[in-house]
């Protein structure tokens, strides 16, 4: 394997994550601006949120498929136009139920890139390097926050929220990039299902290890959607900032986000996926009262900082974990579809907590809504299996020797 053959796909993943990322917290920036347009109340536009997640193990479930059967470039090329598309459509929905439908098919689109994507990263780049692309890739997630904070910052106060929507179409252009530098997976090569029948046995003969991944992820999304979705939300509401402010805290929790990908995903390749996951959930309890109810901004600031370290941290072991615990020739749809599977039941997170911000303030509702989380998926993810570093691609060479 050379440098040059895992570095496009690396850059594609990344990228396609990042702007995938970028669409989806447009909502979350903008989520007061949207409900005033249309009539509508924070936990109307939080429902949104839901619709996105709730629809992404539709795409997983088909490009992830389609991945597995005809190789990984393909399906990733057209779930980069297709979501690309409809996030263009969103800037332009006349009234709030059309919007919910385009959000809705936008959670088909963002569903796919992450699987097809992931598979194809994880399994060209080298192993003993595999955490830290890892926390590369799965980081894509906090720079599409960052990117969507600074647009928000310099194109809302201008523009208002549709023109931000506009920008979403750029993802389309990452498909000419894949097209014509990214090479197909070796590992699925190698590895692919004869058809589409062994392809529905090798499925059906996992659903243990598919049942664990969802319900890890389902944890993991709760992890994240906990802190990141409704935080713009608690700025303006419990502490009353405006754009600037917003964007600056959001910017900051984004930088530690990236730090704690990458920095966790390089010592889960020392110390074990697991042991990671925990340690970095255990620090992010710890930080709640800092992070929460942080006494100046001063602080504020820096609890932001390290809860994303933490949070982040623990997701940036999470490519390189579920893909290793995944048959090569399922690697498409099975991590993926656990991971969609899992947002689409954390979806609820920011309606939850929407819901008891109501007659708590954001606060109180997002400490406790975390705090549970976090608990929840150390322990989960403490009591699961473990393949760090195995050999993508050796299952059918094993089963030809024996």
């Amino acid at each position: 394997m050379t440098v040059s053959d895992h570095r496009p796909a690396v850059v594609a993943g990344f990228l396609g994550w990042t702007l995938d990322a970028f669409d989806f917290f447009l909502v979350v920036m903008t989520l007061t601006a949207i409900g005033a347009t249309f009539g509508k109340s924070d936990k109307d536009i939080a429902v949104t949120l839901l619709l996105t997640l709730g629809f992404r193990p539709v795409g997983a479930v088909i490009f992830g498929l389609i991945a597995d059967r005809y190789g990984r470039r393909l399906p990733l090329m057209l779930d980069l136009v297709f979501f690309s598309i409809i996030e263009v459509l969103s800037g332009l929905a006349p009234n709030y139920v059309t919007f919910c439908v385009l959000r809705a098919l936008f959670g088909i689109g963002m569903g796919a890139e992450w699987g097809v994507g992931a598979s194809l990263v994880m399994e060209k780049v080298p192993v003993k390097h595999r955490g830290i692309f890892s926390g590369l890739l799965q980081q894509g997630y906090a720079a599409g926050y960052l990117l969507a904070a600074l647009c928000y910052f310099f194109v809302f106060p201008r523009w208002g929220w549709r023109p931000l929507f506009f920008i979403g179409g750029l993802p389309a252009l990452l498909a000419l990039y894949i097209r014509s530098q990214v090479s197909e997976s070796e590992t699925w090569q190698r590895s692919r299902a004869g058809s589409w029948s062994d392809l529905g046995r090798i499925l059906a003969a996992n659903w243990k290890t598919f049942l664990y991944i969802t319900i890890l992820m389902a944890l993991m999304n709760g992890v994240s959607h906990g802190t990141q979705d409704l935080y713009p939300t608690l700025l303006k509401r419990d502490w009353g900032f405006q754009t600037t402010g917003v964007v600056a805290l959001t910017a900051i929790s984004m930088i530690g986000a990236l730090t704690g990908g990458l920095v966790c995903g390089w010592l889960s390749d020392r110390i074990g996926r697991r042991r990671m996951i925990v340690a970095a959930l255990a620090g992010a309890l710890v930080l709640i009262p800092l992070w929460a109810f942080a006494p100046n901004v001063y602080l504020l600031g820096l609890g932001a900082f390290l809860m994303q370290v933490m949070v982040q941290g623990a997701w940036g072991v999470i490519p390189a974990h579920i893909t290793e615990l995944s048959p090569d020739a399922v690697r498409g749809v099975l991590p993926g579809l656990g991971y969609q599977c899992g947002a689409m039941i954390a979806g609820w997170m920011p309606v939850i907590g929407a819901a008891i911000a109501s007659k708590t303030g954001y606060s109180w509702a997002m400490a406790v809504t975390a705090g549970t989380v976090f608990v929840l998926c150390a322990i989960v993810a403490w009591i699961g299996p473990e393949r760090r570093g195995i050999v993508y691609g050796a299952e059918r060479t094993d089963r030809s020797a024996a």
